[in-house]
């Protein structure tokens, strides 16, 4: 961490939809700063330096979570080019101050010395016409040139726009506004119950199942882990075999239809029937 004490974090902070990205490179500009972080993204000058966009995500969970830095692959990339280039300023875009507190956790950044709110920026007619155009389009803008984001997009590329400033470079004033898989809009609460009742769904079909006994979730620092505990049938499969099936099945299940992640699957064999 002490690499990374040098570099100053701004935060620039507001609800989804408010139009951050839009004015981003400006905002950035105003406080002398070259990078910037956006949905999991490192971006200098409308260029891509590190990092995967969440709006490149299939859900809106795992979109959340690709913006707060909790896939160890993502945050290791992303950690791993700041403590390379050390920037003396970055700016981290993000939707409420718990959110920054996060991120800087996550890479291991100090807290924000200027926490700079979309209201200080823009007039509430502008955020109502921002909110208005995402409820409406359901639209996103990143502050990146289009050529970088197609290389880190899975959704649909809408448009590529001039900034509302007008900026030192050309890329600096592009933007492009993408329309991603998933939508922002609402929120989404996961009970454990309908975990466990997914877990139970993708065992149902499984042959070597005889009985399931018993399914248990248990959850720390937003990871889950499953304990199973059941009876098999081996047929021409090794008990260790079925093991490993089921847990494989059950954390790619979980981690796709949740966007959980899934840290243990513990298989407890009770019986074996041949």
């Amino acid at each position: 961490m002490g690499e990374l004490l040098k570099t100053e974090v701004y935060a620039f902070v507001g609800p989804a939809g408010t139009g951050k990205s839009h004015r981003a490179t400006h905002v950035a500009r105003q406080n002398g700063i070259d990078v910037i972080i956006d949905d999991g993204l490192v971006i200098s000058r409308g260029r891509i330096l590190a990092g995967r966009s969440a709006k490149s995500e299939i859900n809106r969970l795992r979109a959340i979570r690709r913006a707060i830095f909790e896939f160890p692959d993502h945050r290791e990339e992303v950690s791993k080019y700041l403590r390379r280039h050390t920037p003396d300023k970055l700016m981290i875009l993000a939707t409420s101050v718990e959110m920054i507190h996060k991120i800087t956790a996550r890479l291991e950044l100090p807290d924000p010395v200027k926490i700079i709110n979309i209201s200080d920026i823009a007039t509430p007619e502008e955020i109502e016409a921002a909110l208005r155009e995402r409820r409406e389009k359901k639209q996103h803008v990143v502050p990146v040139a289009r050529a970088q984001i197609q290389k880190n997009f899975a959704g649909k590329l809408v448009s590529q726009i001039r900034g509302i400033f007008k900026g030192r470079d050309r890329d600096n004033s592009r933007n492009t506004i993408v329309k991603p898989l998933f939508s922002f809009n609402g929120r989404v609460t996961i009970e454990p119950d309908a975990i466990i009742e997914i877990c139970n769904r993708l065992l149902d079909y499984e042959e070597h199942v005889r009985k399931l006994r018993s399914l248990e979730l248990e959850s720390r620092d937003e990871c889950i882990t499953i304990n199973i505990e059941l009876d098999l049938n081996l047929g021409d499969s090794s008990a260790l075999e079925i093991a490993r099936h089921l847990q494989k099945k059950i954390r790619m299940g979980l981690s796709f239809l949740t966007g959980m992640e899934v840290k243990q699957v513990n298989i407890h064999v009770n019986e074996i029937f041949l």
